[in-house]
């Protein structure tokens, strides 16, 4: 065998291994947002922490912020003291993930008594203390407990103070403590396959297939970028942000071999919290070009090199220490769109039309009321949900999907069993996505409320209410988010709000837009989406210009199951 065949072995045994490390915390996880959404990252790293692979389960915002966090955890604890048997975390916001939510975990392998490398990984937990999740702090000392980089075991022993710190501190202990055991041990997991596999090919270390991986990885990069036109261009988004509107502005540069995105012009901090830490608008800013210049290159520290992302600070896009940042994913997860807005310029034809973007994001603090008796319980439920995408050149928008987060909605069932909760209505939401030659993704209708004898506070987290997502190249905008109780009584897009007992909370998520002109639909498509309930009657008609008689056949072809 020679030697580069084996090295791209063993690059492809290092994805396999990232993936199963991924799977497995997937499967211990106690928290619905990692068991069921897959909020979460794995990865592997050299001796010097850069990042080789990655799981394909996961959050780009996750694993590509965690890329630049195992540097900090060689940083502060110092190579010279690291031992086998460690295991280090942090939910540090400007070393981690973005928020403190997310709790990044830090092994160190060794092999044949050396340093050989790390294993990380990163988890969206449900509870942290503080005001909980939410936008509503004034400062990221409200939003929770602060965890230093630090050590979680020391050569194989676990920091029983520590833990006893967490449980005073949370309000779901033991969901807590049992996420950062499956988060150790799916690094522990990580480690024996590598060691396996350095065995299986006689390697002491990691460095040549290091080596191997990087220099292919900057390579391929490098010539992706060499055959762009050389350009600079500017994309504009203004969605609804916390006190006030947020303009999001930035600058792409293709420019010889790299590619900046600059934004300067961007709106100043919100004094609520959904500041972005600078890591995590880097996460997402590289990840949108890599989506539109170098989709099929592996992600590692090499291919995301080139992609050179600068923010002002003091910027919303690069909070600095002490704003509220709990939620930095409803501005962080539109860096994507904004930058879209100028690859459209400099790659026609190639990027979608703006879609949801953040997820439809919602939290139930749930607590009996006086005399509920024993059946009485308070739980906190996190819950995931998705608006539609925009509309692609060349297809349609894809309905209630994660983008650009990637994570998955949550099964009613499962969300139901962790609280006192019901939801009452989940489906699609017609007339939604952005009418266009390629229609916008559809997003949802969803209704939840306390059980009797509860009620509760919804923690809202949503965007594009008054900002829906903009078609592109003619295409019409996607439906805006829209929130209310069952009463009529209007709701906010963002923070906490009472539901009383047998009140219900009726929210609609966006849709994406349509991409190019609806005129230019094909009929037969418009038929399906009618037969399918994608858009009703009233838009088949004065949108896209169906006849009285096509509807009222292809509605009673509907009712008989059968498509157009």
């Amino acid at each position: 065998m020679t030697t580069t065949v084996a090295h791209q072995i063993m690059w492809n045994r290092l994805i396999s291994i990232v993936e199963e490390q991924a799977q497995a915390l997937v499967r211990t996880a106690f928290s619905t947002s990692v068991r069921e959404a897959g909020d979460l990252s794995a990865g592997v790293y050299d001796a010097s922490g850069r990042m080789l692979a990655q799981a394909v389960t996961g959050t780009p915002g996750h694993v590509n912020a965690m890329a630049d966090a195992v540097p900090h955890f060689i940083a502060d604890i110092g190579i010279e003291t690291m031992r086998p048997g460690d295991i280090y975390l942090t939910n540090d916001p400007w070393k981690g993930t973005g928020h403190l939510h997310d709790i990044t975990v830090c092994t160190p392998t060794f092999h044949q008594g050396a340093l050989v490398g790390f294993f990380a990984c990163t988890a969206h937990v449900t509870d942290i203390g503080g005001r909980g999740f939410g936008a509503d702090a004034d400062s990221v000392y409200e939003e929770g407990l602060h965890l230093p980089i630090m050590r979680f075991a020391s050569e194989g022993e676990v920091d029983r103070t520590l833990l006893q710190i967490l449980r005073a501190n949370v309000r779901a202990p033991d969901q807590l403590v049992g996420d950062l055991f499956a988060l150790a041990s799916c690094n522990e997991i990580g480690q024996r396959r590598l060691v396996a596999m350095l065995d299986e090919f006689g390697l002491a270390n990691l460095e040549s297939v290091a080596a191997f991986i990087l220099d292919n990885s900057r390579r391929a990069t490098l010539e992706r970028i060499a055959a762009l036109p050389q350009g600079r261009a500017k994309g504009q988004m203004r969605v609804d942000g916390y006190s006030a509107p947020v303009d999001l502005v930035v600058t792409v540069d293709f420019e010889g071999d790299r590619v900046t995105c600059d934004w300067t012009g961007t709106s100043a901090p919100d004094p609520k919290g959904i500041n972005v830490p600078l890591v995590y608008t880097k996460a997402y800013a590289c990840y949108a070009l890599k989506c539109a210049i170098a989709p099929d290159i592996p992600n590692n520290a090499a291919s995301l090199a080139p992609f050179v992302v600068t923010a002002p600070e003091d910027t919303i896009v690069n909070a600095v220490h002490p704003a509220p940042v709990a939620l930095r994913h409803v501005i962080g997860h539109l860096v994507p769109d904004t930058i879209f807005a100028a690859l459209d310029q400099l790659l026609p034809g190639t990027v979608p039309a703006e879609g949801a973007g953040c997820l439809c994001n919602f939290q139930m603090s749930v607590r009996p009321v006086a005399g509920a008796g024993p059946k009485g319980r308070r739980a906190e439920v996190l819950v995931f949900n998705s608006g539609g995408t925009g509309a692609r050149p060349g297809l349609d928008g894809m309905n209630a999907t994660a983008f650009p987060s990637g994570v998955m909605t949550m099964p009613v069932e499962a969300t139901e069993q962790t609280g006192p909760v019901v939801i009452w209505r989940k489906e699609l939401r017609a007339d939604s996505g952005g009418a266009g030659r390629r229609r916008g993704g559809l997003g949802q209708w969803m209704d939840v409320g306390p059980r009797a004898g509860h009620e509760m506070t919804l923690s809202a987290m949503f965007d594009r209410v008054d900002h829906p997502a903009r078609g592109r190249r003619g295409g019409a905008c996607g439906g805006a988010t829209v929130v209310a109780l069952d009463d009529g009584t209007a709701l906010r897009g963002k923070g906490r709000q009472a539901v009383p007992e047998g009140r219900r909370a009726l929210m609609g998520f966006p849709g994406g837009g349509g991409y190019g002109p609806a005129a230019e639909r094909d009929p037969a498509q418009v038929r399906r989406d009618l037969a399918l309930g994608y858009i009703t009657a009233g838009t088949a008609a004065e949108v896209y210009g169906l006849t009285e008689d096509e509807i009222t056949r292809i509605e009673a072809a509907a009712r008989r199951g059968e498509l157009d």
